[in-house]
């Protein structure tokens, strides 16, 4: 701890304790926590609403929204979504409960895979203006999987009702957030 000195009434000096500055330590785990937020609900939408294409009418649909469905099977669109799905909660739940936090880099690592490939396939079909997308969060699921595996890792601690409560909090926030108002827009709004 940082220590002070002051003079008081009598002019005699007294020590105080001031707590530590946060520093680097706080920032890269304050931005890694926003990132792993931020990225983990975005991620997790994007593969829901993939995961609502396995019905036929919202498939047969959805390439008008987005060309590149029409050149993807139906499964392998759905199982992309799942992936994304997963890989979005598993950047957020195992850091945030303590339980099996190595989930949370491997789930980004994942991500980070999907979205190479991705740009390839982007690459391959001359859709150049997806690319760049692709790479950004591409490169930020990298950054997460490397903070969090390298530089500010999550140790592993026991699940308590506080960490319960806030996943729960977090997947409810998801579900009222990103779920309900994709699978709302997909099913009610023509394309």
């Amino acid at each position: 701890m940082n220590r002070h000195l002051s003079d008081n009434a009598l002019g005699v000096k007294d020590m105080e304790q001031q707590p530590k500055a946060r520093g680097k330590r706080f920032t890269l785990n304050g931005a890694l926590w926003s990132l792993q937020v931020l990225f983990g609900f975005f991620f997790a939408g994007s593969g829901f609403g993939k995961v609502l294409l396995y019905d036929g009418a919202l498939y047969a649909a959805a390439p008008r929204a987005v060309a590149w469905y029409a050149a993807v099977p139906q499964s392998l669109i759905v199982f992309i979504g799942i992936c994304e799905v997963l890989g979005g909660v598993g950047m957020i739940l195992p850091a945030m409960t303590g339980v099996k936090p190595k989930l949370t880099p491997l789930a980004a690592v994942g991500l980070a895979l999907t979205m190479i490939l991705a740009a390839v396939f982007h690459i391959m079909r001359g859709e150049y203006a997806l690319v760049p997308a692709n790479l950004l969060l591409g490169g930020v699921a990298a950054f997460i999987a490397v903070g969090r595996w390298k530089l500010r890792p999550i140790a592993p601690a026991i699940l308590t009702t506080s960490r319960a409560l806030k996943s729960l909090a977090v997947l409810g926030a998801l579900t009222l957030l990103v779920f309900v108002p994709t699978w709302y827009t997909m099913t009610n709004v023509q394309f």
